[in-house]
């Protein structure tokens, strides 16, 4: 009984630290010997799908969702239509009011009078979240989309994932001029659409004392774009 409670104790220790070290996993590596934008490999067993186009209100372009197959334990049944699929989910990305979330490789766009199609980008990435701005459309006329994202493999595991630093992108409508507004190597912690002014305002925290993590001993940045002009230029602003 006792090497029971023993062998069970141990069990639940080995628990305890293998979740603390994948918590405490850093979000950057300054590893010298390796590259300093590694970009992840594309695992070639993952089959690649599309969920059906999205058209945000007033806009004249279709957004086609692109992301890897979800393959569940067996005995996952989900129904499509009139035919019944075991194991795998085929929907991809959520929509809600005027954005896209999901673990999307890429978004691709239409215009709704033409069969083309073309990419978001042509560069590994994890799109977590696609926001068009409809207030600033309808204040500027503007019709802007922004994205939180990874696009680097910054802790070097050979991959990107929710594992690397979160970043910041905008593009057009039509998802031209694709454009990175976060520095490289800081973690976007938020951002938020003032509508009266047409700003965007996000912070960032760096890694200042660079030991891989972000923690209340780094520092913050505070910015802001105003998305009123047709230039995006980042300003930075210090609230404290």
């Amino acid at each position: 009984m006792k090497n029971s409670l023993k062998y069970i104790a141990l069990v639940i220790i080995g628990t305890l630290v293998s979740c603390k070290d994948e918590v405490q996993k850093p979000k950057v590596s300054y590893d010298a010997s390796s590259k300093a934008n590694v970009v992840g490999k594309t695992d070639s067993t993952q089959i690649e799908v599309a969920d059906l186009p999205i058209q945000m209100e007033g806009t004249d372009y279709l957004i086609h969702p692109v992301g890897d197959l979800r393959v569940y334990e067996r005995g996952t049944k989900s129904r499509y239509g009139s035919s019944s699929v075991s194991d795998l989910s085929f929907t991809i990305s959520n929509l809600g009011e005027y954005e896209i979330t999901g673990y999307l490789q890429n978004l691709k766009f239409q215009k709704v009078d033409s069969d083309s199609i073309h990419s978001l980008t042509d560069k590994p990435a994890l799109i977590l979240t696609a926001t068009y701005l409809k207030p600033v459309a309808d204040k500027t006329h503007n019709q802007i989309m922004v994205y939180t994202l990874a696009d680097t493999d910054t802790n070097k595991d050979g991959k990107i994932d929710s594992g690397d630093i979160k970043t910041l992108y905008l593009s057009d409508i039509s998802g031209a001029n694709f454009t990175k507004i976060s520095e490289d190597l800081q973690e976007l912690v938020d951002w938020s659409l003032i509508e009266s002014n047409s700003r965007l305002y996000f912070r960032t925290i760096e890694d200042t004392n660079q030991n891989g993590q972000f923690d209340k001993n780094d520092v913050l940045h505070y910015n802001y774009i105003d998305l009123a002009s047709k230039k995006w230029e980042v300003k930075g602003y210090k609230p404290i």
